[in-house]
């Protein structure tokens, strides 16, 4: 093989077919040098892979070979192709600049070569030589790409404008940034616990016969099974919220996006919220407007779809959503605006209730009559839609009425007595550790009381017909301080059938008929006479305690057998009597007598014998001393009348009860919880020798006594009345075999809350317990009673109990009724603590007098200035 590069034909070469075989093609090529890359002859090492490559692009004319395609000096043509020709211009070829980025050679005078050494892909090789300026040979021949015109360059503002591709790739990327947040969110996103407001309901609380009593709790809600609520009801829900409720899958997407656009456009702002989601917004995320609560309410609709049934959807969307008037739920709405429990409702009060749903201020008609004509669009836009879906047929939905709706009123709430009950109650539910506090502020629970709402009813119209309508606090600045409490017991259950907290528990506050902070007085005397008949006690001098035993009634008389400091009480208006009967110093609550008797028994005895009766341990007040017989002790209203009614009940002792039964509310049915029963573990607190010889005591103090008020009930009775210190409180605690009951008038300052006398209250120079609260015990009672027969007390007394004839020896000073009694202050406890009841008592003669006597009729002394209290 010559060394010379082959020369050109005149006239040039002709451009080669790529489709033709030339002579000593492929298969004449011989095999590359070892070390060296087919097609690459003079570079040995080329990359595996790098096969040479036909096609290439011819240079232009009067260029050499491409880069890196041009064959070397002193080689001859690539293996199967035969060199490209140059035109002969009649110049000698001058030398092509090496590695030249477009493998071009400049025209010359005189022989050269050029060689591509560029970064071509072509592995072509060829030497152009030749005279004149013309295409020297190139490497693989690729066909000249025909030039055509020139794409014309966007100006001015059409370069801002996207072009179909920058829109197709945007529309792409938005589809793939769609769907990945999509499963991202589906994946994130878990279905969290229920809101603490969804969950909370109101407790209902009701009187004995199942009649409501009052609402308390956080919300207005009471929670009712699918199958309560009526379908007309819930299918005027569907018509008017969601009518593809039960075939979507939790939402809608057109509905998104016709409500996102028209928000956007200004047509205004529209929820496109299927039921599902609404109920996730109302039970598990709340009400406010904010695009990640959309976004987590849009997720949490579709897991819950999936996840739940349509009709517990359906429930718990009923029981959240909000109708108006402070009612959440179809059952509280029902009673809102009909005054009827939801499975009542007929099919147009149903449609009603489900129109409210989108907008309830505008269209209740019993808060503005103005809003009857769109209330009235909206009606017969459910029922309707209702005849649409095929729920209601045309002649149905032509026959309905627009419903009569009751007029819109503040809720009765906890208003006048509602609140004492539901306090009283709560407390009950507390103590005994039925439910906690916190248990019953978050709301859920019926709760059936002992209260009867006949009784609750008389107690409230006796309070007003004996002290309210006898009251002028405007000329009279006393009456102002007068507060009303009561209580009244079944003795034989121990329920709790009424009570009287107060004139009203939004304007006064306090619970009068369970609050502990006023004395009971001599209301505390009959649970002295109890422990002395219980314990056997004896006097001073050894003779065993009955009704007639004979005790000293001189004024200020000191207690005999009290080792601790001296104690001498007075008697109401400093009266004396000498020697009276147990009876009949009971009779006209002496406090001599009952002092003595205290003392006669054992302070402690009688403070045991109290809290065994229904007084609580922690009694303020309630000491082991002397005086502890006249009343010193602040036990409530409602403690009073348990005590009272074991008396009642012949010394038997069972559970006091407010509560007839607990249930959780819970739409997948109502859960009853344990409950001590009122009467259980009933024992005996007194034997009924002591109960039932007390209460023939106190039957004497009905009859002729201080409470002689109480005859106008017209039945046999029991009581007896009290007094505390400065009569800043007045009490009648009384029973018939049938009902036990406590009243009491208290003196507070509404402003401060201070204690304040009675003195000058109802036109009265005083109040004691033998007046006004007497007479609202007869008043209640005989109402209460009203139609139950009238029976005498069944008792039981021991020998030697029986009363006998009153004798007459009380001095003139004891001979009127009482009108309040006084005692000093408790305290008479020695340094050991140790009681005169435990210890051995000295004999003890008939009491003289002390001090010379005032003639009959002669006014009583004027007391001289002690530190004594004055109580009852």
């Amino acid at each position: 093989m010559s060394d010379a590069p082959p020369q050109p034909p005149a006239g040039g070469w002709e451009p080669r077919d790529p489709t033709v075989q030339e002579p000593g093609g492929a298969d004449a090529a011989p095999a590359p040098a070892e070390g060296r890359t087919p097609g690459r002859p003079d570079r040995p090492g080329t990359p595996p892979g790098r096969e040479a490559r036909s096609g290439r692009r011819a240079p232009r004319s009067g260029t050499g070979p491409e880069p890196g395609h041009g064959t070397p000096p002193g080689e001859g043509p690539a293996p199967g192709r035969a060199p490209d020709p140059a035109p002969d211009t009649g110049q000698a070829p001058g030398p092509g600049p090496v590695g030249h980025p477009t493998g071009r050679r400049a025209p010359g005078t005189g022989p050269g070569s050029g060689t591509g050494t560029g970064t071509g892909t072509g592995t072509g090789t060829g030497t152009g030589t030749g005279t004149g300026s013309g295409p020297g040979p190139t490497g693989p021949d690729r066909p000249r790409e025909p030039k055509g015109r020139k794409r014309r360059r966007r100006t001015g503002w059409r370069r801002a404008l996207p072009t179909w591709r920058m829109l197709l790739g945007g529309l792409l990327l938005l589809v793939l940034l769609l769907g990945g947040g999509f499963l991202a969110g589906y994946h994130l996103i878990e279905i969290p616990p229920p809101n603490a407001a969804a969950t909370a309901q109101a407790n209902v609380y009701l009187y004995a016969d199942g009649s409501p009593l009052a609402q308390g709790g956080q919300v207005n809600r009471e929670s009712v099974p699918l199958e309560r609520v009526p379908r007309p009801f819930r299918q005027a829900v569907l018509a008017a919220e969601d009518r593809d409720f039960h075939t979507e899958p939790g939402v809608d997407p057109g509905a998104l996006l016709r409500a996102s656009w028209n928000t956007l456009t200004g047509k205004g702002t529209q929820g496109g919220s299927t039921i599902t989601q609404q109920y996730v917004k109302n039970y598990y995320l709340g009400q406010e407007r904010t695009v990640t609560r959309k976004v987590k309410e849009f997720f949490i609709a579709i897991k819950l779809d999936r996840a739940t049934s349509k009709d517990e959807i359906l429930e718990g969307y009923l029981n959240t959503s909000y109708y108006g008037r402070n009612a959440y739920g179809a059952q509280a709405a029902a009673q809102a605006y009909f005054g009827k429990d939801v499975q009542d409702l007929d099919t147009a009060e149903g449609a009603y209730l489900a129109s409210l749903l989108n907008a309830p201020s505008a269209y209740d008609v019993g808060a503005r009559p103005a809003n009857r004509p769109r209330a009235a669009a909206r009606w017969n836009y459910v029922l309707d839609a209702m005849v649409q879906e095929g729920w209601l047929s045309r002649p149905d939905r032509d026959a309905l009425e627009f419903p009569a709706v009751l007029p819109s009123h503040p809720t009765a709430g906890l208003a006048g007595q509602r609140g004492y009950a539901v306090q009283a109650v709560n407390t009950f539910l507390a103590r005994h550790g039925v439910l906690t506090e916190k248990a019953l502020a978050a709301g859920g629970y019926r709760i059936t009381t002992t209260l009867r709402k006949d009784r609750v009813d008389a107690f409230a119209e006796a309070v007003k017909a004996q002290v309210l309508d006898r009251l002028d606090p405007q000329n009279n600045p006393t009456d102002q301080y007068v507060r009303v409490g009561g209580a009244s017991i079944e003795p034989s259950t121990g329920k709790v059938v009424a009570l009287y907290g107060g004139v009203d528990y939004t304007r006064q506050y306090v619970n009068n008929a369970t609050r502990r902070d006023y004395q009971v007085g001599s209301t505390f005397k009959p649970f002295v006479l109890a422990a002395a008949v219980a314990q056997g006690a004896a006097t001073q001098r050894g003779e065993r305690i009955t009704p007639n035993t004979v005790y000293d009634g001189t004024n200020k008389r000191p207690v005999q057998g009290w080792t601790g400091a001296a104690y001498a009480p007075a008697n109401e208006d400093d009266a004396s009597y000498g020697g009276i009967p147990l009876h009949t110093a009971t009779d006209r609550s002496v406090n001599a007598v009952y002092a003595q008797l205290a003392v006669d028994v054992g302070p402690e005895k009688v403070r045991r014998t109290a809290i065994a009766l229904g007084l609580p341990a922690d009694t303020p007040d309630l000491t082991a001393s002397p005086s502890i017989a006249l009343g010193p002790a602040t036990a409530s209203v409602l403690d009073m009348a348990e005590a009272y009614a074991t008396l009642a009940n012949h010394g038997k002792r069972g559970l006091y009860s407010l509560v007839e039964k607990v249930e959780r509310i819970d739409p997948a049915g109502d859960r009853e919880l344990p409950l001590p029963a009122a009467g259980s573990g009933a024992r005996q607190a007194v034997s009924r020798a002591a109960a039932d010889t007390t209460t023939a005591v106190l039957r004497g103090v009905v009859e002729g006594g201080t409470g002689t008020a109480a005859r106008a009930v017209g039945r046999p009775a029991a009581g007896k009345t009290g007094t505390a210190e400065d009569d800043k409180a007045a009490w009648f605690a009384g029973y018939t075999p049938d009902l036990a009951t406590v009243v009491a008038l208290m003196g507070q300052d509404p402003k401060t809350g201070a204690q304040k006398p009675l003195y000058g209250a109802m036109g009265l120079a005083r109040v004691n317990g033998g007046g006004a609260p007497a007479e609202v015990w007869a008043h209640y009672t005989g109402t209460a009673l009203d139609g139950t027969p009238a029976r005498d007390f069944d008792l039981e007394l021991p020998k030697g109990s029986e009363i006998k004839k009153k004798d007459e020896r009380e001095t003139e000073e004891g001979t009127e009724e009482e009108t309040g009694e006084r005692t000093e202050e408790a305290g008479a406890e020695d340094a050991t603590g140790a009681t005169a009841g435990d210890r051995p008592h000295p004999a003890e003669g008939p009491q003289a007098p002390q001090g010379p006597q005032a003639p009959p009729g002669t006014p009583a002394p004027a007391r001289p200035a002690t530190d004594t209290l004055v109580i009852e």
